[in-house]
């Protein structure tokens, strides 16, 4: 049998070990983290996410390992095609007089079949020599051969066909059911067009993001917001490239969280509140409600005289998930790329971890003394 004495002694003992420091746990607790701003405050910010501070926020520089690039908005094209260099024309010239130069005996038409545009942007038609039809629509290149042509052949008329070649062709380099080079039929074809000709995405990637390349220039924007907005559908040219990819942006989870892994952003704009339910919410007995932290490194331009943004470039952002201005404000408050998303846990955890010390000693106190 125990003595009394011997178990205050021992009980003594555990306290002051727990007084000494927090037992290990997976996180920190967010009285640690706060507690530090009056004494690491040159080290870095702490910031409490409340509705009269997200519009502050906003107007901070971006952070986040992010393709700073543009789009181009939607502008409308013509419904016909340009002939370029390259490009193949079919051409039919008819003559129905009795002595004709191009057609024999009882041959009223003859075919000049794959015709290439030269780089002088030029064509060879017999008799008439080099004809320029680059930038002319096949109707017009149509009336310019059979104007020089009646020079000749008072009595020939002429049909044109043209077949794109590269210069009036555009690439659907991945990312989507079919990828390859497709002709433009006309000058309206435009980036939602081409991606349904190759098939649609392809399923399984992530925030599909879309990609131009146009000569050395490269733009880009999400599925999601080109089918939100019309206006982004741009029209293509010849040349371009498109081609779709994940969305490589990610946030970090750590602590009392469902999950300690990296997060790829599943759709555009993240809020802390979207970000919780990501990562598989918070440990419901471990963390602590009012100690959601989100841990942001800002570039030191971000701190420079007369830009508006935080006072350190190591910024914590702490969300209270105990009131509704809180609630309502994770909601709206973004996560950006390369932050790191932390669930604080309670001091309390310490408190019953030496509660439920306490309560298996007792057991086995108890035990002992009915044998």
């Amino acid at each position: 049998m125990i003595h009394p004495i011997r178990f205050c002694l021992i009980a003594l003992t555990c306290l002051a070990l727990a007084a000494c420091g927090r037992l290990p746990a997976s996180g920190p607790a967010s009285n640690e983290i706060l507690s530090q701003v009056a004494e690491d405050n040159n080290e870095f910010a702490v910031y409490r996410v409340t509705r009269a501070f997200l519009p502050t926020v906003e107007k901070w520089p971006v952070t986040g390992k992010i393709e700073r690039i543009g789009w181009i908005g939607k502008t409308t094209g013509a419904s016909s095609q340009i002939i370029q260099s390259g490009d193949v024309l079919n051409l039919t010239i008819w003559d129905s007089s009795d002595n004709s130069l191009l057609t024999g005996t009882e041959q009223r038409a003859v075919q000049l079949d794959e015709s290439r545009v030269a780089p002088n942007g030029t064509v060879f038609v017999p008799y008439i020599g080099d004809v320029s039809v680059v930038g002319l629509t096949p109707d017009l290149a149509r009336r310019e051969i059979q104007a020089q042509l009646e020079a000749i052949v008072p009595s020939a008329q002429v049909q044109l066909s043209m077949t794109e070649g590269r210069s009036n062709s555009v690439e659907l380099v991945g990312g989507v059911g079919a990828p390859g080079t497709y002709p433009m039929p006309d000058r309206n074809y435009s980036v939602m067009s081409l991606i349904a000709a190759g098939g649609g995405v392809r399923t399984g990637i992530n925030n599909p993001q879309i990609r131009l390349v146009r000569g050395a220039s490269i733009y880009g924007t999400s599925i999601e917001r080109l089918l939100d907005n019309p206006g982004y559908d741009t029209l293509l040219r010849g040349g371009d490239k498109v081609f779709v990819e994940d969305d490589r942006r990610y946030f970090l989870s750590f602590g009392a969280t469902g999950t300690e892994a990296l997060h790829t952003f599943p759709k555009d704009d993240v809020s802390a509140m979207d970000a919780i339910s990501i990562i598989g919410g918070v440990n419901e007995r471990l963390a602590d409600p009012r100690g959601l932290l989100i841990l942001r490194e800002y570039p030191s331009s971000a701190v420079s005289p007369g830009v508006r943004g935080p006072r350190n470039t190591r910024v914590v952002f702490s969300v209270d998930l105990t009131n509704f201005d809180g609630l309502f404000s994770a909601r709206n408050f973004p996560v950006n790329s390369g932050d790191v998303v932390i669930a604080t846990e309670s001091p309390i955890n310490d408190v019953l971890t030496i509660s439920q010390i306490f309560g298996q000693f007792f057991g086995v106190f108890n035990a002992a003394n009915s044998l």
